[in-house]
């Protein structure tokens, strides 16, 4: 019977190894914002077929498979650049809002910094390996543009911590506006178009980094970073924010150019989506309201991508 007990006691320890490991995975990949990514970068693909033709499923299925492994490589990449001074955090809003069960596996010791490290350069190696499966030079464009957002990604952690400017928002977020970039280069290539869409897309990236920001001001703090709270205060980071959405809908209207009518109405729904989250911000100016923006900013990411999907095939 002692036997038997043991081995029913070694079984319900593994099993909850297990179920800790898979939580502190979710965490530190922000599991339960995936399709929001992936949307993303297949709306830049979406908008390729439209502008080239000849639809492919494969090139959809490595598309999903590169912004995935892209996507959740940069968040590991992320906190495994800023484990330490994630320990200094005095506050989680903002840990709640992005990771499914509210922890930093990292500072918190679930997940080790080399175990971390081994699932970024896995994603990484995975994404890479998919990429040079696309036909040339598609391969070469997205391997690039990829690449290159990696290396804003690790700049904008480390510039963050000394600068009297702004440096890293400014240099640094194009590693997000160049994710749908690459959605479009795995069947486009250089043009007009995806220009549009960059310029489109950047000014929102700087907003919504700002509103991230705002709401963790004090961990900011906490921790030296010089985000642009704590650069600016809170009066000029609200009019950053705004500003930067503002300058966000005119590049819209010059995209809207390349697009139909079902992207026209989504963009329009994004811009009442991005002008209630500002009036909230501006109205009330606080952390719960900063958490009510942020997830706004997500919707609208979802209607401008959801649109641009649509009226790229129908």
């Amino acid at each position: 019977m002692p036997f038997i007990l043991n081995g029913v006691e070694g079984t319900r320890e593994i099993i909850k190894a297990m179920v800790d490991l898979t939580k502190a995975l979710l965490d530190l990949t922000r599991a339960h914002f995936f399709l929001v990514w992936i949307l993303l970068f297949f709306s830049g693909l979406a908008l390729a077929f439209n502008n080239y033709g000849e639809f492919s499923w494969s090139v959809t299925f490595k598309a999903v498979l590169i912004g995935f492994f892209g996507f959740e490589g940069g968040l590991v990449l992320n906190d495994y650049v800023d484990r330490k001074r994630d320990r200094l955090d005095v506050e989680s809003s903002l840990t709640a809002y992005w990771r499914p069960f509210k922890s930093r596996p990292l500072p918190s010791g679930k997940l080790s910094p080399n175990f971390a490290l081994i699932i970024f350069l896995l994603f990484s190696a995975l994404a890479g390996l998919v990429m040079f499966t696309l036909p040339y030079p598609n391969s070469f464009y997205v391997f690039i543009t990829m690449l290159s957002s990696c290396v804003l990604e690790y700049f904008y952690q480390v510039k963050r911590k000394n600068q009297n400017f702004p440096v890293a928002q400014v240099v640094g977020r194009m590693d997000f506006t160049l994710f749908p970039v690459a959605g479009y280069l795995c069947h486009g290539k250089p043009d007009m178009c995806v220009l549009l869409y960059l310029l489109f897309f950047y000014p929102w990236t700087l907003a919504h980094l700002a509103v991230n920001d705002f709401i963790d001001t004090e961990n900011d703090r906490a921790r030296g970073i010089k985000s642009i709270p704590i650069l600016y205060g809170t009066e000029k980071t609200l009019f950053w924010i705004s500003g930067f959405t503002l300058v966000h809908s005119f590049t819209a209207f010059l995209f809207l150019s390349q697009l139909g009518d079902i992207a026209l109405y989504g963009f329009l729904s994004g811009f009442l989506v991005l002008g209630f989250a500002n009036y909230k911000l501006l109205r009330v100016r606080s952390q719960k309201v900063g958490l009510l923006a942020l997830f706004l900013y997500h919707v609208s990411l979802m209607l401008y991508s959801g649109s641009i999907i649509l009226d790229s095939f129908f």
